[in-house]
């Protein structure tokens, strides 16, 4: 980058002119100056992309003019938490339900009567083919794929309950209701296929 003296020159002359039109767009000394020592900065930097014989002031007016909109639209998506007193009221749920999703399948499975939470472990966790998983139970193939399936199937209905009323959970609500449906179902057999 070679600089001429006319041009470092016309950039120092510019710089009375950058801070009234600075304190002008942001209403603080500060900030005014921290704008245009950022214009004078990134001019120097570009000074190259300067055409000799142009408008300096309009040049450099049009480099501040920028970065105080760049700054502006940044300060928008900011908050002023000097003391971080907004920060602590601030709470976010994780980004990963890993853990809720964990609890919820634990949950889940000890709600399976043993002979389908064994198969369904057997083949979905664990990975073993049904004749794999059949020789482990000591059982035919055929009940095991019975197994794995209404397995299946009732994880399908508990996990979509789990997640569907979490809020009536947490509030007491979803207790008293399985208590009812379980204290209605207490007479009633349920005939199992093993």
């Amino acid at each position: 980058m070679t600089v001429t003296l006319s041009t470092r020159d016309a950039l120092l002359a510019q710089i009375p002119d950058l801070r009234a039109s600075a304190f002008l767009l942001c209403g603080s000394n500060d900030r005014a100056d921290d704008l245009v020592q950022d214009t004078v900065l990134s001019a120097w930097a570009h000074l190259d992309d300067f055409q000799a014989g142009t408008n300096m002031g309009a040049w450099l007016f049009t480099i501040l003019r920028n970065r105080f909109r760049t700054e502006y639209r940044k300060s928008r998506r900011w908050v002023q938490d000097v003391d971080g007193h907004y920060a602590e009221r601030l709470t976010s749920k994780p980004e990963q339900e890993g853990w809720s999703i964990s609890a919820d399948l634990r949950y889940a499975l000890a709600q399976l009567p043993a002979h389908q939470r064994e198969a369904i472990i057997l083949v979905g966790a664990k990975g073993m083919s049904l004749v794999e998983a059949a020789a482990v139970c000591g059982c035919e193939v055929g009940t095991i794929k019975s197994r794995t399936n209404r397995a299946r199937a009732r994880l399908v209905e508990l996990l979509a309950y789990t997640r569907q009323n979490a809020d009536e959970l947490e509030n007491g609500t979803a207790r008293a209701f399985v208590a009812s449906a379980s204290s209605r179902g207490a007479g009633s057999e349920v005939s199992v296929r093993h």
